[in-house]
């Protein structure tokens, strides 16, 4: 017997209500863990390709783990090293670089050099607050990251949960697919398909263009003569996966620093901006439509929405809950109004759905 819907809502309120209060207690302690879990989900696919290609479930993790190892190992030794110091330098070079531009501003605007001037004000009181702050926000960027991503968890814990969790991931579906409600199970496994389809095609997709783009991104400034070509690529990359912001932000700081670096030479100034034009044209027509598709479903105004909410509310692992909860949402919310247009609160009669219709409701 199917149980009421009253009952329903409150039995999955209160697993809601659980999941979001282990969020809040333990959202420390799971880090590491849920960490683990999104690599060895994204992971899952290459792993079934190895074993249609004739390897065993244990011998495909253990190349997959080596060659994430090899990677990993690459990045610290070459990549990371130079990021944090270009990052600190950049810092650093903060009040030199306001101090150019308010010289610059002030020549353009001599009304500037009035003292009482608002904006003279402002500019100034900018410029000591930037001199003032530039070493302690270094310090606290590096420091806070650290503390973020305690190097211990990365390197031993999340490592090691995404080993277990990659090796046993078909498991662990069939498991779950065992448990549940005998009922509801069609449909729940027709849900479940369509966010995992939703998921894979926006957190692999995502993350790969988001690669693509900002290894593009931070390579070319760098040929450009871009003084830190490799930070303005990375944090270009990074927030690529909202259309525009990275483009956006990342051409912005580009072009602010070349303007620094290369005032008056203006041929450098537009390979830069170019660049920034190539990398926007690439993502709209070349990268995401290959990668991604059109058939996400997961508006970016929902998930940046998502992302601000579970940030604010549970940190950092909120913001790494925050897609695959607003892809399950979506899905859910797609699927009730499917119901609801075959519904008599709808249809306005008893009529019963048609034939081919055999979920329970």
């Amino acid at each position: 017997m199917v149980l009421p819907v009253r009952q329903q809502v409150i039995y999955w309120g209160i697993a809601a209500l659980v999941f979001l209060a282990v969020l809040w207690v333990l959202g420390s302690v799971i880090l590491p863990f849920v960490v683990g879990g999104a690599i060895a989900y994204f992971l899952d696919p290459v792993a079934d390709r190895l074993q249609r290609a004739g390897l065993s479930r244990v011998l495909a993790t253990s190349v997959i783990s080596i060659a994430m190892l090899m990677v990993a190992v690459a990045l610290v030794l070459a990549v990371i090293p130079t990021l944090i110091s270009q990052l600190t330098a950049l810092i650093d070079a903060a009040p030199e670089i306001f101090r150019k531009l308010q010289a610059f501003l002030i020549a353009q605007f001599p009304q500037l050099t009035d003292s009482t001037s608002t904006m003279r004000t402002t500019l100034v009181s900018i410029g000591e607050a930037i001199k003032a702050q530039s070493g302690t926000v270094a310090n606290t960027l590096i420091g806070s990251a650290l503390g973020v991503i305690n190097g211990v968890v990365f390197m031993v814990v999340v490592p090691v949960v995404s080993f277990y969790l990659l090796l046993d991931w078909d498991h662990m579906v069939a498991r779950i697919d065992a448990l549940l409600p005998r009922d509801y199970a069609p449909v729940l496994r027709r849900l479940a398909t369509e966010i995992d389809r939703v998921l894979a095609a926006f957190v692999r997709g995502q993350l790969s263009v988001c690669i693509v783009l900002g290894t593009f991104y931070a390579v070319a400034l760098m040929l450009a003569g871009l003084q830190f070509g490799l930070v303005v690529g990375v944090i270009a990359g990074a927030i690529t996966f909202i259309p525009y912001v990275g483009a956006l932000v990342g051409g912005v700081l580009a072009i602010g620093l070349a303007l620094v670096q290369f005032w008056g030479d203006w041929w450098s100034i537009g390979i830069v901006a170019g660049i920034f034009a190539l990398g926007q044209f690439l993502e709209g027509n070349v990268v995401t439509p290959r990668i991604v598709g059109n058939s996400v479903g997961l508006h970016p105004l929902w998930l940046l929405f998502a992302l601000s909410a579970f940030g604010s509310m549970f940190g950092f692992l909120g913001m790494l809950v925050a897609v695959p909860v607003a892809a399950a949402l979506g899905v859910l919310t797609r699927f009730a109004a499917s119901r609801y247009t075959t519904s008599p609160l709808y249809t306005g009669n008893d009529e019963p759905p048609p034939p081919e219709d055999q979920e329970p409701r």
